[in-house]
């Protein structure tokens, strides 16, 4: 047995590394989504100042390693045998979590996976070791598990949840009063007493309560205690001739520093809380080891060795802080999680990451109920008075514009960094295992509802981003019990042969995520793909659309075909991918309308006659989608259900119909593609032969019905793709039609003024 506990320690080692790598890709960016997204700072600036926070921070998590030893459950009560199982279903168990979480782009809590891994570990080796006792029932598991301690960090870490978003909306609200939307001029007079107040928040909670987390705090407990007021009006005293000075020299608003300090604050205080959630458990388990080896190496030794303060080795915190600092710059999948808490707090309208559900509709519907009741309370005056202060500047940008700008203000970023910076402190100083995850993510939307940014054109989509991340977090917890607890009876049930198929399934997991994920990252535009058009003329417009209905009629035709040709084999594999691709095409379709709005604002006022032709355009789009929509779909219903295939005649006229189809969408894409517009009058003429070809079709077919056996789900397929081929060649030919009225053919393409694309 002794080679599976050394065994154990090397691959607990080897998965502290890797928990450490997805751990701070999913937690690590929280502290920079405000920098990031007010875009106050550079990139690089943001990266080297938030490094800095991490090495600092990292010497600050030696009191909170305790956690892992022993606030879960009583070490005393486990054999050295049963405490290696627990921490190593815990290390499995962890970073497979927060990898699948990682993949998917969502914030996770390092803190409850870690609590809750621990937990569910903990409770399952306590049944098995009451199981196996003859004189303790179900009842002793009390003994066992720290369950007062246990239930303070769970209830402080939901707390925090509640605490954050209240703090951060009402922090937020007074600022935004106070300096308005317009906060230029208001920032002049009052921003050095905003950032006298910010930093001194962040100096005192960050600086000073996070020392009471480390070995070096006795020395500067006769100087800190009892002192408390003097530091923090001294502190406001020196951040407000700061501000004031650095205003006067630097000629910019002290927010700069605030965001700068606030950044570096946070990542000092997520270093200093989290560090404990990537390698409490491996330095608990080699401390277990190493009392192992002192004590006789007796696997049944009780290891109340663990519930004695042992300082952190300040070598490992030094390689876990660099281990961090690397996988801040390099992880690709931190900056996926980046995008959905940016996403969630951005200001102006955006491409939306989430569907709206049923409890969001209800949340904001009743939120709006509440607002217009308080309405009646308030008086108008006051109202009023309060409305002004949140008036935004009037910039219309589209939404792929308003991803390049700046997610938000620096007033909010800087509210931000400060509120989840000292409430991060606090739980810290009180050694609490708060989740910096929760915090970080909850300030961000309490400070977006009071902000406003959750508008009636966004709300129920940000809503119900956030009630999904909720969800995620609780599902974290539940997940990582139930997981631990189950790998923990795996590997109790035969560690030899366990602890190695486990490993391996994990690392397969891990590589296969990974690939995953870079795969998705890696994904390019698709060169059929739709794009807005930004000009403000109609010949711009046209000249742009054109790319896009070349797209629309490639893809078009080989939908199409494929329906065909997946009816005609009854290949229901291909039918199945037909419908997959008309889905992604009429979603590109319904993305340009969406973005009606944002042309119509943007165009010239002498160009208003582009706006009618856009939206004319894009309507016969829609149609063509929804006819290739709709057989496309049908099509894979018959096949899917087994109904009988089509008769052989019915094949044929449909591969007729395909053929004259194909021949009429190449010519147009060609016509499109060499820009052309001229040749799109010789293929309208080719209008009454098509519909000719599909209305005698459709006689064959009703005779057919009257004069032989027939199936009656065939007779309904066969009409149905007939009629829709007969909408899906109208909406074509008006589409057509509009650009050969709107195109000036007396002009060549080549001296089309384009210089407004």
């Amino acid at each position: 047995m002794d080679n599976i506990y050394l065994l154990m320690i090397i691959a607990i080692a080897v998965l502290a590394v890797a928990d450490i790598i997805v751990g701070v890709s999913n937690d690590a960016i929280n502290f920079l989504n405000s920098a990031i997204g007010s875009k106050a700072i550079s990139l690089r600036t943001i990266m080297i100042i938030a490094s800095l926070g991490i090495f600092i921070g990292a010497v600050f998590s030696s009191g909170m390693m305790e956690v892992a030893r022993k606030g879960i459950f009583v070490p005393g009560q486990f054999e050295f045998g049963e405490i290696m199982l627990i921490f190593m279903a815990v290390m499995i168990t962890d970073i497979l979590l927060l990898d699948f979480f990682n993949t998917l782009g969502l914030p996770t809590s390092t803190t409850v996976s870690i609590v809750f891994n621990l937990l569910g570990a903990a409770v399952v080796m306590s049944f098995i070791k009451i199981n196996n006792s003859d004189t303790q029932t179900i009842a002793d598991i009390a003994s066992y598990i720290n369950t007062e301690k246990a239930i303070e960090i769970i209830s402080g870490i939901l707390l925090s949840v509640v605490i954050a978003f209240t703090v951060g909306a009402i922090v937020q609200w007074v600022s935004r009063l106070l300096f308005t939307f317009n906060y230029e001029h208001k920032i002049k007079s009052f921003g050095i007493f905003f950032g006298g107040v910010a930093l001194t928040a962040i100096t005192y909670f960050i600086f000073l309560k996070g020392l009471k987390g480390t070995p070096y705090y006795s020395d500067l407990k006769a100087l800190v205690e009892g002192n408390e007021i003097y530091i923090i009006i001294g502190s406001f005293l020196f951040w407000t001739l700061f501000s004031f000075i650095f205003e006067k020299l630097a000629k910019k608003t002290v927010l700069f520093v605030v965001i700068g300090v606030g950044t570096f604050g946070l990542a000092l205080a997520f270093s200093g809380n989290d560090l404990v959630n990537f390698i409490g458990v491996p330095m608990a388990a080699y401390h277990s080891y190493e009392a192992w080896i002192a004590g006789g190496m007796d696997v049944t030794m009780s290891m109340s060795v663990l519930e004695k303060k042992v300082p952190a080795e300040p070598l490992l915190l030094f390689i876990s802080g660099a281990i961090m600092v690397l996988t801040l710059w390099f992880s690709k999948k931190a900056k996926s999680v980046a995008e959905t808490e940016i996403s969630l707090s951005r200001q102006g309208e955006t491409h939306e990451k989430f569907e709206p559900n049923a409890l969001s509709r209800a949340v904001v519907k009743g939120t709006s109920s509440l607002s217009t009741y308080l309405s009646f309370i308030v008086p108008k005056s006051l109202q009023n008075s309060i409305n002004k202060s949140f008036d935004k500047p009037t910039v219309v940008m589209t939404k792929d514009q308003s991803i390049d700008a700046p997610a938000f203000d620096m007033i909010r970023a800087s509210v931000n960094l400060m509120v989840a910076g000292v409430l991060i402190a606090i739980a810290t100083s009180m050694k609490l295992p708060l989740s910096t995850t929760y915090v970080t993510f909850m300030v961000a939307m309490g400070t977006s509802l009071a902000d406003r940014a959750w508008g009636r054109e966004s709300a129920v989509y940000r809503v119900a981003g956030v009630l999904n991340v909720i969800g995620g977090w609780f599902g974290t917890a539940i997940g990582a019990f139930l997981a631990a607890g189950t790998v923990v009876f795996l590997i109790n049930w035969n560690p030899k042969v366990m602890v190695p198929i486990l490993l391996l399934i994990t690392a397969f997991l891990l590589y296969r995520n990974y690939k995953s994920h870079q795969t998705k990252s890696n994904k390019v535009i698709e060169e059929d793909s739709l794009k807005e058009t930004g000009s403000r003329s109609v010949q711009g417009v046209i000249l742009e659309s054109a790319k896009n209905i070349s797209n629309v009629v490639k893809r078009g035709n080989k939908i199409y075909t494929n329906a065909v040709s997946g009816l005609a084999k009854q290949d229901l594999d291909l039918l199945k991918k037909n419908k997959k691709q008309v889905d992604k095409l009429s979603k590109e379709v319904d993305s340009l309308r969406d973005n009606i709005f944002y042309f119509i604002k943007n165009l010239d006022e002498t160009s208003l006659r582009a706006s009618s032709f856009y939206i004319n355009i894009l309507g016969y789009l829609q149609d063509m989608t929804q006819s290739l929509e709709y057989i496309s779909k049908v099509s894979h219903k018959h096949i899917n259900n087994n109904h009988k295939k089509l008769k052989f005649s019915q094949i044929k006229e449909l591969k007729e119909i395909d053929d004259a189809l194909e021949e009429l969408l190449n010519d147009t894409k060609s016509a499109f593609d060499s820009h052309s517009f001229e040749q799109i009058g010789a293929i309208v003429d080719k209008k009454k032969e098509l519909f000719d070809m599909v209305k005698a079709k459709i006689a064959k077919q009703v005779e057919r019905t009257r004069n032989e056996e027939s199936s009656p789900k065939n007779t309904t397929l066969y009409f149905g793709l007939l009629l829709e081929t007969k909408d899906f060649l109208t909406a074509t030919m008006n589409l057509l039609e509009e650009y050969h009225n709107s195109h000036d053919s007396s002009v060549p393409p080549a001296t089309i003024n384009t210089e407004d694309n």
